[in-house]
């Protein structure tokens, strides 16, 4: 039975597409094909690795990648996590877009969320 294709896109691909990555992988295993991208380069968010590791969940070893290195790939669905990711992101033929947006990480820890 073939695997759902899941993206999830955010503005750096540095934690809140990550860490949706890596829960749909967790938590729906190998019923899904999950992968996360931004719309530009970022590093991976350190705190979200540790955070993910407090649950268990190793994402140290992900890395940062852009939308556009998944242009022409198929997927049966389209998730964006931030308002500027939902605006930007390209359209991907086929898949369904849902939006579900998450507050920036790093203004919610500086306490300007």
């Amino acid at each position: 039975m073939p695997r759902t294709r899941i993206l999830f896109v955010c503005t750096g691909n540095s934690c809140r597409s990550q860490l949706a990555e890596a829960w749909a992988r967790h938590l729906l295993g190998d019923t899904v094909e999950a992968h996360s991208a931004g719309l530009k380069m970022m590093d991976l968010d350190p705190h979200g690795v540790a955070v993910m590791d407090e649950v268990g969940i190793d994402i140290s070893g992900q890395r940062c990648k852009l939308v556009e290195d998944y242009r022409g790939q198929t997927f049966d669905l389209v998730i964006t996590v931030c308002g500027h990711a939902e605006m930007e992101c390209p359209d991907f033929p086929g898949a369904q877009r849902l939006y579900h947006g998450f507050g920036n990480p790093a203004r919610l820890a500086a306490g300007l969320e």
